[in-house]
């Protein structure tokens, strides 16, 4: 199974932000759509980071509630790591786990065209071995 099937599910909108966008804007934005990451795209719609409620936390932890006027190119992870729709989903576990991060953009000819999350690549997975299981089961049976 492949990135390209998860987001046949889950479709390719994608909630993204600019650079210039404050971190008291991308937290009501966070909440208001109930995600955790949202992709950072300049002007053109250029990937240049990512940005994660991770991050804003560990901003606040280390510098007060200031940073909630900084900018979002001030915070991201600049140049994340991203998938494609022909990224298999052990890949794309093993890159976020490896990383630890929760959110991969996924790209196709140096565009944006979907995101997915780490409990996306994990029912995809599940999904997968459910279905591994019941062809086992079928053809034992039908050994029989």
């Amino acid at each position: 199974m492949t990135v390209a099937a998860i987001l046949k599910h889950k479709g390719h909108e994608v909630v993204s932000i600019r650079p210039e966008t404050t971190i008291f804007d991308l937290v009501q934005l966070l909440a208001k759509r109930r995600i955790g990451a949202v992709p950072v795209l300049d002007a053109e719609g250029h990937l240049c980071g990512i940005l994660s409620e991770r991050d804003v936390v560990q901003a606040l932890a280390e510098h007060g509630a200031g940073v909630l006027q900084r900018q979002a190119s001030q915070l991201m992870t600049a140049s994340p790591q991203t998938g494609t729709t022909h990224t298999t989903v052990p890949e794309a576990m093993a890159m976020m786990t490896e990383g630890r991060f929760r959110h991969l953009p996924v790209m196709e000819d140096g565009k944006l065209i979907g995101m997915i999350s780490i409990g996306d690549v994990v029912k995809a997975r599940i999904t997968q071995q459910e279905t591994e299981v019941d062809s086992l089961k079928a053809y034992v049976v039908s050994a029989a």
